[in-house]
């Protein structure tokens, strides 16, 4: 990567996204595996997956407790998730765009998170995006996760303690999530239920980490809608627990509008560029790059000039056949 932004003012250009070498054909079997067993999981992968085996010892209310739905357990549940979610969001937040410890260093964002703008409650973006994050978000997050613990506790499905097991069920998160997300994107781009459900989320074209998952609460019904799949396939929980910081935690990196976070020495990949340009641009990137079918529908920007003119060439002769 061509670092242009060392001083702070600089530019950035973030590389060119290519589609991930486990579709590269003819294959390349060690790229591939290094994309799965390094890239797919570094660093916030393996982040999630180190903390979920603790939240499920202790930070959990035990199966005994779940049999029966209660108030009580799910409201500790919907506590837990909300402090991690501003752990997450709100740590970058105050790193990235209020401390502003790395300045504009690696920054994708073109503008800085709006305070004035009538669009969003209380005409601040960041409150706006808190707002919904919470009270939609964390409240959704916690309701399909409470119902999964439920069917577990009461011996509707059994619990698969089994290591490899545990390993491809992880994997399948991640590919079915991905493959999912772009499915009910491509829904929530309909005209009719854009304008009513996603243009809430739409409303951030330039994103923080508070944007991830504020959404709509239709929308967020299906997009942490992944839960549900452990409903009918026995998993161990700390499954579940990834499953829901894998959804909840995950977007706040994501739409950091950083495409790094530099601390010291350490740089750790943050942003997402892909999905970036999507805030950017709209009608191009609906999914993400794990599961391309972006590529298969011709909707896949890189992030270059070339491939910028080519999605505005299929969005003018798209506008086209609609008239």
């Amino acid at each position: 990567m061509s670092d242009l932004n060392t001083a702070a003012g600089q530019n950035y250009q973030p590389e060119i996204v290519m589609v991930p070498p486990l579709y590269a054909w003819p294959p390349k079997p060690l790229a591939a595996l290094r994309y799965l067993f390094i890239d797919l999981l570094y660093p916030w992968g393996f982040i999630y997956l180190i903390l979920a085996f603790p939240t499920w010892w202790y930070l959990t209310p035990g199966l005994e407790t779940m049999t029966d739905i209660d108030p009580g357990w799910i409201a500790l549940l919907w506590l837990r998730n909300c402090a991690f979610l501003f752990l997450f969001a709100g740590g970058q937040h105050w790193y990235l765009h209020r401390r502003r410890a790395q300045g504009e260093a690696y920054r994708l964002n073109r503008k800085n998170l709006s305070s004035d703008n009538k669009l969003f409650l209380w005409n601040d973006q960041v409150k706006d995006n808190m707002f919904w994050s919470i009270a939609s978000g964390v409240t959704i997050w916690t309701g399909f996760e409470a119902i999964s613990y439920w069917i577990y506790a009461s011996g509707r499905l059994p619990i698969i303690d089994n290591p490899w097991y545990f390993v491809a069920c992880m994997y399948l998160l991640f590919l079915w999530s991905t493959a999912n997300f772009y499915a009910i994107h491509r829904v929530l781009h309909f005209k009719p239920i854009y304008k009513h459900v996603h243009l809430l989320h739409h409303r951030n074209v330039d994103v923080g980490p508070w944007s991830g998952i504020s959404m709509h609460p239709l929308e967020h019904l299906f997009y942490f809608s992944p839960f549900v799949l452990w409903w009918f396939m026995p998993v161990h929980p700390v499954i579940i627990i990834l499953t829901g910081f894998y959804q909840g935690l995950h977007p706040t990196s994501s739409h950091s509008g950083f495409d790094y976070l530099s601390l010291g020495k350490l740089r750790l990949k943050t942003g997402d560029w892909f999905h970036q340009l999507h805030h950017q641009y709209f009608n191009l990137n609906f999914g993400n790059t794990p599961t391309p079918f972006d590529k298969l529908s011709g909707s896949w920007h890189d992030g270059s000039k070339e491939s910028l003119q080519v999605q505005l060439l299929r969005w003018r002769k798209s506008r086209r056949k609609l008239h």
